[in-house]
């Protein structure tokens, strides 16, 4: 499968599937056939890669049978996948809108509080529990009860996308005739930043007291 940057073009469903298709293999890649994602999916690729690994490392921090250190380790790895996630919603939303900004906006338009950008941060995350409630209804050490209770989840989930997808659709739509506008907004991760962090730019490792 191949895909050129068109997006003006891009809807819902090509993400979804973009989305499932990356799940199917037994390690991240790039789906056979596919040539290296160029312009909006490079960073739909991009959120949709660093929430695979958010996920692997959330799970390994839950461990408790290991060395503080290395749940230390996945500590920081997150942080680190989720300052990349962000970014990569962001430059979704300012691809989008430099594609989406021919048609200015009506006077009357609505603002869309969520950007596009984190709508399909949310299908991402919601490619990632399909995926992997859908192996929990395939374990052959769990009871019956449990994959009954995980099949329910699954068919919640798949319907929860499915309405998430509708909203995405529609807000393409009205942004493209003007009825709907949305913005990048800028997440400013504060502890991220050792100038802004009080923690890492305070004496001893304790935030300064503020200026009288």
């Amino acid at each position: 499968m191949k895909r050129k940057a068109m997006p003006l073009q891009i809807d819902a469903r090509s993400i979804t599937q973009f989305h499932d298709q990356f799940l199917s293999g037994p390690e991240w890649r790039t789906p056979d056939g596919m040539e290296a994602p160029a312009d909006i999916w490079r960073w739909i690729e991009a959120n949709h890669r660093y929430n695979s690994l958010l996920w692997k490392e959330e799970d390994k921090a839950r461990r408790t049978d290991v060395d503080a250190r290395e749940i230390a380790a996945c500590k920081r790895l997150i942080d680190q996948y989720n300052q990349q996630r962000n970014d990569a919603v962001e430059a979704i939303d300012e691809t989008l809108l430099t594609e989406l900004g021919q048609l200015p906006p009506a006077s009357d338009a609505r603002l869309n509080s969520e950007t596009a950008g984190a709508m399909v941060d949310r299908l991402s995350i919601l490619a990632l529990k399909i995926y992997h409630m859908g192996l929990q209804t395939q374990r052959g050490d769990a009871s019956a009860e449990h994959i009954a209770r995980c099949r329910e989840k699954l068919q919640r989930l798949r319907i929860q996308r499915e309405d998430l997808a509708s909203c995405f659709d529609s807000l393409l739509e009205e942004t493209r005739q003007g009825r709907a506008y949305f913005k990048v907004y800028r997440q400013f991760k504060m502890y991220n930043d050792p100038t802004l962090n009080p923690y890492l730019y305070g004496r001893a490792g304790r935030p300064s007291a503020p200026a009288a």
